[in-house]
């Protein structure tokens, strides 16, 4: 059964579960981005493998640039690489398999790094190859999330992967301030070595979970992919051969997908200019992009670095701090995305976020923030409202669209490559950032500001508003040559005047729904012995005669306007022999189910 509805549509236990299960992804990402700022300083790890004048004393070693520069970043080379390989891997063996084989690489890589004694090289190898097993997974669990998520849910629910990212981070802090204290390689192998949970968690929920719809429709599975729906939508799996929402909702996977196979989809397709689609694999790349070079992981990756450096006494405080602002204001980000759309927050959040920086990078250019303390409170006052901005915003807002801008045909392939776009900026910033400080210090602040201002540049004038909408007829959307990126908030499906008249079209249609099935069942169970003929119109139960005795009746239940009218109608119509009774349903545009 359903366990509530929303706008008017059945949402079920499974639909929430699956983003919750699938989003573990998101928690392994953001507690492997979140451990290595505070393993960096850790006393026993920089005397294994940074450089010491002596190795008696970890006060005297240091990492040179390159070397933290490389521990750091080959993360993000692996994340890169394993994006790319993860769309194949996800294309070929299914969403939910995909995202066990990638567990188990992020596992192996853990272990690499686990049994490594004083060559930080193998540390090095070890991030590597976990990475590989992270990227794939940012590629495959947005894309599962927007694929079986209902409609109504799917903004909060594929958010849920930012949430959870950020929640690792913060647990990754956490978890290091209780370690630090530990002697001996303790202090850095237990907090390493306790990622290995999360993937084991993953792979035993994910096996519970439908696969996606999607995914089964295009590899011939349409039984299937009803059972998968039927059990998204909490609905009974006997009755997913007959349930309305499901065959409509089947219906519309299946064209989309009949309408697709009429081209083959290969890597080159995604930059082909035929249905928008080269725009929107640009369009994704680019948000990606600018998501990193909001300058969110400046702080994550080396802000105990940073604000020991503004004479912070112990910056592995001000990193607690910095994470649970991400983790706490990210369940604003759920309600926001859902509440105002996609561009309105991208857009104010990035004009926020530019202002933040601006604070920050003015604050430590003006004075030496080691000297002044009111100079180092007011960068970490900046810093957290920066935070808040991009919690609410761009953190969660990034993932829901890479998940819900692509046509089913390519969606797999253009996500690896947004994706891989995000992680080569991860790479580049975490390579590059130690270099960048030491030259520039805190002005480095206001290159992120100006990315953060094109962003929300870059938002108004290419991106198209997609709440609200099935993944379908986002994609014609897109295809409208009418339709304006600062206008698509008013762009509506055939049938509909608006996405208000959509919802409330829906809406009415369920508050219907147990008058339609209630008169459906009464007139079935007289029609054996129907002596008369009765033709009734109905909106509501004072509408129908209520001890009409009907024989080759045709009773329409829904809205005046007769059965083409838009929402969820129920009618009975004679078929075969005298006193045989056939349900048809139809669809919110009136359409036979």
């Amino acid at each position: 059964m359903p366990l509530f509805y929303m706008q008017g549509m059945p949402i079920g236990f499974v639909a929430l579960m699956l983003a919750l299960v699938a989003s573990m992804g998101g928690f392994i990402f953001g507690y492997d981005t979140g451990q290595i700022s505070d393993i960096l300083l850790m006393d026993d790890f920089r005397l294994r493998f940074a450089t010491c004048t002596n190795y008696a004393v970890a006060s005297t070693c240091e990492f040179t640039v390159v070397r933290s520069g490389l521990i750091v970043s080959l993360l993000s080379i692996g994340t890169l690489a394993g994006a790319l390989v993860g769309a194949v891997v996800a294309d070929k063996l299914g969403r939910r398999l995909a995202m066990v084989v990638e567990c188990l690489i992020f596992m192996i890589g853990v272990t690499i790094q686990l049994t490594s004694f004083h060559v930080w090289q193998q540390v090095a190898v070890g991030r590597f190859i976990s990475g590989l097993g992270v990227g794939a997974l940012s590629a495959a669990v947005p894309m599962y999330q927007a694929e079986t998520a209902p409609t109504q849910l799917r903004g909060t629910l594929t958010a849920t992967f930012q949430l959870f990212i950020t929640g690792g981070i913060l647990v990754a802090y956490s978890i290091g301030i209780g370690t630090r204290s530990l002697s001996g390689a303790s202090s850095w192998k237990l907090l390493i070595g306790l990622g290995m949970i999360f993937p084991g968690m993953l792979i035993a929920g994910i096996s519970m979970m439908p696969e996606s719809p999607r995914w089964l429709c295009a590899n011939g599975k349409s039984d299937k992919a009803a059972q998968a729906i039927a059990r998204i939508y909490g609905i009974p799996r006997k009755e997913a051969s007959s349930n309305r929402y499901v065959n409509a909702e089947l219906d519309e996977i299946v064209n989309q997908l009949e309408a697709e196979k009429r081209f083959k989809a290969g890597w080159i397709d995604c930059f082909k200019p035929q249905n928008m689609t080269l725009y929107r694999t640009l369009l994704g790349m680019s948000l990606q992009s600018l998501q990193q070079l909001t300058g969110a992981n400046y702080f994550f990756y080396y802000g105990a670095t940073v604000f020991q450096s503004v004479g912070i006494n112990d910056s592995f405080i001000t990193q607690i701090i910095l994470g649970g602002v991400n983790f706490g204001c990210t369940f604003g980000g759920l309600y926001v995305m859902e509440r105002f759309g996609r561009r309105r927050p991208l857009i104010i959040g990035g004009l926020w976020q530019s202002i933040w920086l601006f604070v920050f990078a003015s604050a430590g250019t003006a004075k030496d923030p080691t000297t002044s303390g009111n100079i180092g409170t007011l960068m970490i006052v900046s810093a957290c409202l920066f935070i808040l901005g991009y919690a609410t915003t761009w953190g969660p807002g990034i993932w829901i669209l890479i998940g819900e801008t692509f046509p089913t045909r390519t969606r797999a392939k253009q996500g690896a490559l947004a994706t891989a776009s995000n992680w080569t900026w991860n790479f580049l910033l975490a390579f590059f950032t130690p270099f960048i400080t030491k030259s520039i210090q805190f002005r480095y602040g206001f290159v992120f500001a100006a990315c953060n201002l094109l962003g929300a540049c870059v938002v108004f004038f290419f991106l198209y508003e997609s709440s609200d909408l099935s993944l379908e007829s986002v994609d014609d959307m897109y295809n409208d040559p009418k339709c304006k990126p600062w206008t698509s908030r008013r762009w509506a499906p055939a049938g509909y005047s608006s996405r208000y008249d959509l919802v409330e079209q829906t809406k009415a249609a369920q508050a219907r729904k147990p008058f339609a099935d209630t008169e459906e069942k009464r007139i079935e169970h007289a029609g054996s012995n129907l002596n008369t003929t009765v033709g009734t119109t109905a909106t509501g139960p004072s509408d129908l005669p209520a001890d009409a005795d009907v024989e080759r009746s045709n009773v329409f239940v829904g809205r005046n306007g007769g059965p083409d009218a838009p929402g969820y109608n129920v009618g009975l119509t004679k078929s075969g022999p005298p006193g045989g009774m056939d349900r048809a349903y139809r669809d919110g545009h009136g359409n036979a189910s």
